[in-house]
């Protein structure tokens, strides 16, 4: 291994304990933060409601047609979300931002006759008026995390979430959610996905630890076992994305490359490390085989799914682990950077560390735009930025993510930890 690859892969400097107790990288982590929230405050907020996408240079990307931009349910909430972390620490004008999100929801992507939440919505009403349960999923995390920070609609957005995702995506049979209905509720095919599922747990572990209500924990832990512990078990720790009706894995499904895409995502993998952690310290470390899993999740992704020549992780692999999109997105690498800090935290050995400094090594010398702000959505085999299936600079929450979990305890979500902190808790 030589020049570039050995930087990348085999050498990230050793000694002096985790990088996350170092006083100058926790300084660089929460600068990081920062300047993440400052390139979308302002610019993200749509005074026809809701949030702008935002071009590579951080201005808003001009509407394609003649209702406006459209806006998507998980980039409504996810802002939401994000606004709440900057609330917690202490961002002025954050509570604007919430506020702006918390109304959209409400006016454009409620359906107020029939219920739940369009996918999709401009200036003049739906788009994709269809019901998506990982968009539904978000819709909770967005009321659990304005909760923490006290809106007032919070709870009444946590209620309604909490009963739409009961009585028309709950699966009490199979301890998971459905996936997707016409905005009459009538299901639109037999598809189950993996990826709403994973979200939904995050967001179900987020309104446990806001209501402290116990029916949340127990569904997370319902779907983790089906996902995790039975699925990617048999699957060598691979995690399936796509199933059919009965649950059973659908090798051969290919959607949408940027929710559905054929194959495995090792990203996917990395995230479920850091949810099935967090899940396990929530739990009081009961179910032993979630930290096992999150562990073994995490090593043989990265064993499989790291790009050793370049770094980066694959976007999404063959079943017989090849690369099969080979691009390096951004979001991957975010998750890497989490699920290793809270790895190393929660009884890890070396090797997270190892990894932790790895994975944001690349991040820094590939992923961080110098000029613009943001981190690049994708990157080539030759790690030069393309756009192939992200636009601009898509999103805050995985990379503010990746920023400050490494700052807070392993045991809870972002918005517990700051507030905490904050002393609110």
């Amino acid at each position: 291994m030589t020049g570039e690859a050995t930087t990348t892969q085999a050498w990230v400097g050793q000694g002096g304990g985790d990088f996350t107790t170092r006083p100058a990288h926790r300084d660089w982590l929460m600068d990081q933060a920062r300047r993440l929230i400052a390139l979308f405050q302002p610019a993200a907020l749509n005074p026809a409601g809701g949030f702008f996408a935002l071009d590579a240079e951080g201005r808003p990307l001009p509407p394609a047609g003649a209702g406006g931009a459209v806006r998507y349910l998980h980039e409504t909430t996810r802002m939401v979300h994000c606004f709440a972390i900057a609330h917690l620490l202490g961002l002025p004008g954050a509570e604007r931002m919430i506020d702006h999100g918390m109304a959209f929801l409400r006016s454009h992507h409620a359906d107020r006759a029939q219920g739940g939440w369009f996918w999709s919505v401009d200036d003049a009403g739906p788009v994709d008026a269809s019901k998506q349960a990982y968009g539904h999923a978000f819709v909770l995390l967005a009321g659990a995390s304005a909760k923490v920070v006290g809106h007032p609609a919070a709870e009444g957005l946590i209620a309604a979430a909490t009963e739409v995702l009961l009585h028309r995506f709950w699966d009490e049979a199979a301890g998971a959610s459905s996936e997707e209905y016409g905005p009459d509720w009538q299901p639109l095919g037999d598809y189950r996905g993996q990826n709403s599922n994973m979200h939904l747990t995050e967001a179900l572990m987020a309104a446990f630890e806001a209501t402290g209500d116990g029916l949340y924990l127990t569904m997370a832990e319902r779907i983790a076992q089906l996902i995790i512990d039975r699925h990617a078990r048999a699957e060598g720790w691979r995690v399936a994305e796509h199933f059919r009706a009965d649950w059973s894995v659908d090798r051969d499904y290919e959607g949408d490359p940027m929710f559905r895409p054929a194959g495995t995502t090792p990203g996917h993998a990395l995230e479920w490390s850091r949810l099935l952690t967090q899940l396990w310290e929530l739990g009081q470390r009961r179910n032993g085989w979630m930290i096992e899993a999150a562990r073994a999740l995490f090593l043989h992704t990265c064993e499989i799914g790291w790009d050793g020549a370049r770094g980066g992780f694959f976007y999404t692999l063959e079943w017989n682990d090849r690369p099969a999109r080979s691009d390096r997105y951004w979001w991957p690498c975010a998750e890497g950077i989490a699920a290793a800090a809270v790895l190393r935290r929660s009884g890890g050995d070396d090797r997270f560390e190892t990894w932790y400094r790895r994975i944001w090594g690349f991040a820094a010398n590939h992923l961080i735009d110098p000029a613009n702000g943001g981190w690049f959505p994708e990157l080539d085999d030759d790690l030069v930025p393309v756009a192939r299936v992200f636009t601009g600079k898509p999103d805050l929450y995985h990379a503010l993510q990746a920023c400050l979990i490494p700052l807070l305890p392993a045991d809870g979500s972002v918005t517990r930890g700051l507030a905490a902190l904050a002393g609110q808790r």
